[in-house]
């Protein structure tokens, strides 16, 4: 049986494991990332957000965070979530195969200086990287959060943050985590908020 105090402290412990090697290893593509976002927007471009399951979650998560505000009111930041729309999901399943829903949409709304952000704790989900082929061939700049080694991103996405580790929890914990710091730190960048 579990010993919840003993697993409270164990998750935490991991977590904490995690984020040190975060703090260790992805500061300067942070950075990049966030120069790439800076770039996009005051150009007049867009940041799209993609992914499957958690990974969903965080790409409508983090697009509504840009869209409407992160911590204070501020002039709205263009972003969205290619998970949202229950119909072209479930169209672009059925005609055209699972594999094809986020690049179908990409060749439909992406532009050449817009972002793509293709979010997957593994970075091997065929649609995913699907998509990010897609964005690359319209001229979006091909951004990631990824885990474990980075998968088939690596060879997509720069710049792609990997979360070192294994455990897709930790790894999801880590995309929100650094997806919301990316949010907070372009705000201020744009200088739409100050510190």
């Amino acid at each position: 049986m579990i010993d919840p105090h003993r697993y409270f402290t164990q998750e935490l412990d991991a977590h904490q494991t995690v984020l040190n090697a975060v703090r260790e290893t992805l500061a300067e593509p942070f950075v990049r990332m966030l120069d790439v976002w800076t770039t996009a927007i005051e150009n007049g471009n867009k940041i799209v957000f993609f992914g499957n399951g958690g990974s969903a979650g965080d790409a409508q998560h983090l697009a509504t965070e840009l869209t409407i505000r992160y911590i204070r009111d501020r002039a709205p930041i263009a972003a969205l979530a290619l998970t949202t729309d229950s119909s072209a999901l479930t169209a672009a399943g059925n005609d055209l195969g699972f594999d094809q829903l986020f690049a179908r949409q990409i060749a439909a709304l992406g532009k050449p200086g817009d972002v793509a952000v293709g979010i997957s704790t593994s970075g091997t989900s065929p649609n995913v990287i699907a998509g990010l082929k897609e964005a690359k061939r319209v001229g979006m700049v091909v951004t990631a959060l990824g885990g474990r080694d980075g998968g088939a991103m690596v060879a997509l996405a720069d710049p792609i943050l990997i979360v070192p580790d294994q455990a897709s929890a930790r790894i999801q914990e880590m995309h929100i985590t650094l997806g919301q710091m990316l949010c907070g730190a372009l705000e201020l960048r744009l200088g739409l908020v100050s510190e």
